[in-house]
């Protein structure tokens, strides 16, 4: 009989992590997860584990003898028998006790036969976690896939993996396939003694009746498992309209159509003409984009998890019989069983440390820069006069209007200024950088500069003078703060300096070239009222040039909202740990803004205590596209990016929009339009405030 309750969407599930290590992806997940309340940790004893759980402010248990009762679930990532731990004696014990139970792979068939039965019997819930099937970029890879064979049946299917992660691909396949059945294997073709070593090994069968070729690093490090892996997850999956492929675990995902051309009577290729459109299908289009290892753990994992969870809260909900619904997972490791049993045991290897390699290290400057394709590159090189030169862009002719005196910095962010690049450098880096660099790649820069409103500290400036090696940048910074990491920035970095401007100007009033090709506004709008932004839209309007380009970040509430104080992120530097929290609460003394709240906590050495906190508040009005798009006046869409990171979205004006109302040009670019206005009315605000877990360019 359970001692735990059966959870609603109002009663946070209370959840014990077993583990220190994997456990601590476990550990993230439950704490960021809404839904979920961290009710403990359990570990061996080690010092290392009681003051993880210290530094968590939650409890550390070294029996599950002496766990309270009110404990709903628990996730067990500690090695089962199959890796030489304990970790199905501890699942069962815990069912034992009423407690659900999520457990981390691998677990063999015949302790995963007995842990369902044994779920059974005490009439709990148990999952076994394959963990890479939720991790985002496989999850858009399973449905692509599932949208891909519903549509035309699957050719062949030709997967890679290391040894230790093919339990997790089987899964991965079966899902992607919608089916597991029917599957059968051939034995690997034996390796002749003669040609030496050889990591992979291959073997061919049929798995959801398609056939699959599969190749398996067989070489593994016991002591360390994931460091010495080849490669991780790669998968391809064919129909006669294209190949559909995983690149690695961690993305991207590439889709790249069936190269078929039409001949003519004489046996010729027909490229022009009726019958010749999908010529113009791109050869292969990236789906998603890639970060950092870093990002690997400090989100793609943790947000695996938590779906996982959801996985488990779900099953808790329904009721129901542990050993049935678990015939699936019961197929997926009978298959990883039976391929495991061909292959034998892998060759143990201790190999050294490894040197990663940078991507400058394969592609070096100049012969590939971010924005171009190596083919464009070589162009360059053969051709160095067909690249732009910089004496022929543009420079900024700012209007001689000045800004109202203001003090010093009354901006926000300059009391956290130092921690900014902690957390938004993975943020630009994987959701807002990618987003905005494909966006450039084509666009016409040659009418005037662009120009980055709240560039922050210039990660944003900086990837976009990355992707066009060609662009002119103004940087307006009004945080001196923020503006002296800008400024560093800049000044550390010689190609940086000659082409980006600095400035102190702060929207709206801020001085702006005649023409301007782009506009960046990530993190801004809502520290404008209705006149700023009226004020602002309207010069903008004036000054961009035809077919020029507003990016705006949307952020991820559209209405004032409460929004509980939350730990965001933590990063580390030296023996500091640093902790990020954010919060906000609608502003009691004008209708329709909000105060957010950042907070950010330094300890030292592992402390539980921080020896230093530094907060941060500002007011912000919630918006939506609506009403961007009814205060600009423009045409809106959305941009792809990152799953979970704040929207983007790219506007521009009608081609026949002159603007008549923005009055004539006066002598030195200033227009009647930069006088202050009646602000537009805004439309009503839409959709419900969520949190967000990234920080903003400024």
């Amino acid at each position: 009989m359970s001692n735990s309750t059966v959870p609603t969407d109002s009663t946070p599930l209370r959840v014990l992590v077993c583990g220190t290590n994997f456990g601590r992806f476990y550990a993230e997940a439950v704490r960021r997860r809404p839904g979920y309340t961290l009710a403990g940790i359990l570990s061996r004893g080690s010092a290392a584990s009681r003051a993880y759980a210290a530094s968590l402010g939650v409890p550390f248990y070294a029996d599950p003898d002496g766990l309270p009762d009110g404990i709903d679930a628990a996730c067990v990532a500690v090695s089962s028998a199959i890796s030489g731990g304990q970790g199905t004696e501890l699942a069962r014990a815990l069912m034992d006790r009423g407690i659900h139970v999520l457990q981390e792979h691998p677990v063999h068939l015949t302790e995963l036969t007995g842990n369902l039965k044994h779920a059974r019997s005490r009439g709990v819930q148990y999952r076994l976690n394959t963990h890479y099937p939720h991790v985002a970029p496989v999850r858009s890879f399973i449905e692509a896939a599932r949208r891909l064979v519903a549509r035309q049946r699957p050719l062949f299917a030709d997967a890679a993996t290391p040894i230790h992660l093919m339990h997790p691909l089987v899964d991965i396949l079966g899902q992607a396939m919608g089916t597991l059945r029917p599957w059968r294997f051939a034995d690997p073709a034996p390796l002749p003694a003669e040609i030496g070593p050889q990591p992979f090994r291959s073997l061919h069968g049929v798995f959801a009746g398609a056939p699959l070729t599969l190749r398996v690093h067989h070489q593994l490090d016991p002591s360390d498992r994931d460091n010495h892996a080849l490669h991780w997850h790669r998968i391809a999956l064919g129909t006669e309209g294209g190949v559909l492929t995983l690149a690695d675990t961690h993305g991207p995902v590439l889709w790249s159509p069936r190269l078929h051309i039409g001949r003519d009577a004489d046996r010729r290729f027909v490229l022009d003409g009726p019958g010749t459109g999908r010529l113009g299908l791109g050869t292969t289009a990236v789906a998603g984009t890639t970060g950092t290892f870093r990002t690997v753990f400090s989100d793609l994992w943790p947000e695996a998890i938590g779906t996982a969870l959801d996985g488990l809260r779900e099953a808790v909900a329904q009721g129901g019989d542990a050993l049935r619904a678990g015939q699936y997972e019961l197929a997926v490791c009978r298959i990883w069983t039976d391929l495991a049993t061909r292959l034998g045991p892998p060759e143990i290897v201790r190999p050294g440390t490894p040197r990663p390699l940078a991507v400058s290290d394969v592609f070096p400057a100049p012969e590939w820069s971010p924005g171009e394709s190596p083919a464009e590159a070589r162009d360059d090189l053969a051709a160095p006069s067909a690249r732009p030169s910089r004496a022929t862009v543009p420079a900024p002719r700012p209007s001689p209007e000045t800004a109202p005196p203001r003090p010093a910095d009354t901006a926000p962010y300059s009391p956290s200024a130092e921690f900014f690049d902690l957390v938004a450098a993975e943020h630009t880096a994987t959701a807002g950088a990618p987003a905005v660099a494909a966006l450039l790649a084509d666009a016409d820069l040659s009418a005037g500069p662009v120009v980055d409103i709240g560039a922050g500290t210039g990660l944003m400036t900086e990837a976009v003078a990355r992707a066009r090696p060609d662009a002119e940048i103004i940087a307006c910074e009004p945080s001196v703060g923020m503006r002296a990491v800008l400024t560093s920035r800049v000044f550390s970095d010689e190609d940086l300096r000659t082409r980006v401007t600095v400035t102190a100007d702060a929207a709206p009033d801020l001085e702006l070239p005649d023409r301007i090709s782009v506009v960046l506004l990530c993190g801004v709008l809502g520290h404008l009222d209705a006149d700023g932004r009226t004020r602002l839209w309207r010069r903008l309007n004036r000054r961009l040039a035809p077919g020029g380009l507003v990016v705006v970040e949307l952020m991820q509430f559209e209405r004032p909202s409460t929004l509980p104080e939350t730990r965001l992120a933590t990063a580390t530097a030296g023996r500091h740990r640093y902790e990020w929290s954010f919060g906000g609460a609608p502003d009691e003394t004008e209708d329709g803004t909000m105060r957010l709240h950042s907070t950010w906590r330094v300890y030292r050495d592992g402390a539980a205590q921080p020896e230093r906190e530094v907060r941060d508040s500002y007011r912000w009005t919630p918006f939506a596209l609506a009403d961007v798009v009814a205060e600009s006046g423009m045409t809106a869409r959305t941009l792809p990016t990152r799953p979970g990171a704040p929207p983007l979205a790219v506007l521009t004006r009608a081609p026949d929009d002159s603007d008549p109302a923005a009055g004539p040009h006066l002598p030195h670019g200033r227009t009647a339009s930069d006088a202050p206005d009646a602000p537009r009315p805004a439309t009503a605000l839409v959709s419900s405030a969520t949190t967000d877990s990234s920080t903003t360019d400024g």
